[in-house]
């Protein structure tokens, strides 16, 4: 399979997803980016907007095994990673796989469990392993995480740490649709449209060379530059007390060579950079109490985005 056959498949997964999520086509080419970058999301929005409905509707067209977890106080560690339970046909200690050992994990209100269950995720997004009782298992490739919060409601939930934040590729927010979409959306409905219906149209096996191919994209010294000084740029403002992460700059590098690879480009242009930025930096960043709502936040990080001149290459 060439390059243009394989860019061709990931246009046919996003017409196919299209058929449910309805005018979200930017965020589910956002979503495809991790994908492809071999990165997990966070999906930060108020309910019923279809969070969960793309991620589901990704697996399916996909081919991706995947397990759903609604997160609540009583979800344990152990739910998550697994545990080992007694066999007595052995007489031996038999591991009992958790959910996440799948190739998509979708993590429901992740910010209702307990710190200690939302922990249980952090090696397997960063190591793509588990541990329980000193031995080790192996999550199945490709693996992603897709997690999700309501900002709104904040009884019960459970902040996620800065750690686990960081570990996120992507955060992302769908939004209410516009007018015209949710009509279309209502008139699908009653046809009979949803995840069910969703084809698969590429195997995983597709999805994990593909991986590599925009992972081959060339990026020249002079982007390389732009994303370091973007990050720096960051840790020197004094509205934030906490800037991007060396971590934060190499996510934004392969989610730029994934946005270069959709385009048809071996190479990475300081536009792929700008596409991707924000979604990739803003979670990351602890900012000052003199900026405690989201839109001075969001106007803030624009403008230290805009202060970084960007190399000429076209």
């Amino acid at each position: 399979m060439n390059e243009s056959d394989s860019i061709a498949r990931i246009q046919s997964v996003i017409r196919e997803v299209g058929s449910v999520i309805v005018g979200k086509d930017e965020v589910l080419i956002k979503v495809l980016l991790a994908f492809l970058a071999g990165g997990h999301i966070l999906m930060e929005d108020i309910p019923g907007v279809g969070k969960t409905t793309l991620a589901v509707s990704l697996s399916r067209a996909l081919g991706l095994d995947y397990n759903r977890v609604q997160f609540t106080p009583d979800v344990l560690p152990s739910d998550i990673t697994g545990y080992s339970i007694f066999d007595k046909n052995t007489s031996e200690m038999r591991y009992q796989k958790g959910a996440v050992l799948c190739n998509l994990f979708i993590a429901d209100e992740l910010n209702r469990a307990t710190s200690r269950t939302q922990s249980a995720l952090l090696q397997a997004m960063e190591e793509g392993q588990v541990t329980v009782d000193n031995q080790t298992y192996s999550v199945p490739q490709p693996f992603i995480v897709i997690a999700t919060q309501n900002p709104s409601g904040a009884r019960g939930t459970q902040m996620l740490p800065d750690s686990q934040m960081d570990r996120f590729m992507l955060r992302l927010s769908m939004g209410y649709p516009a007018h015209d979409d949710e009509i279309e959306m209502l008139r699908r409905k009653q046809r009979g449209i949803s995840t069910s219906t969703v084809h698969q149209v590429m195997s995983r096996e597709e999805l994990m060379r593909i991986r590599k191919e925009a992972d081959g994209v060339f990026v020249k010294d002079e982007v390389l530059d732009y994303i370091v000084r973007l990050c720096e740029a960051t840790r020197r403002d004094s509205r934030i007390t906490q800037g991007a992460s060396p971590r934060a700059s190499l996510a934004l590098t392969s989610l730029s060579k994934a946005a270069a690879w959709l385009q048809g480009r071996d190479y990475v242009l300081p536009r792929d950079v700008k596409f991707i930025f924000r979604d990739c930096i803003e979670h990351r960043l602890l900012w000052s109490q003199d900026l405690p709502d989201p839109y001075s936040r969001a106007s803030a990080l624009q403008e230290i985005f805009s202060g970084v001149k960007a190399p000429s290459i076209r």
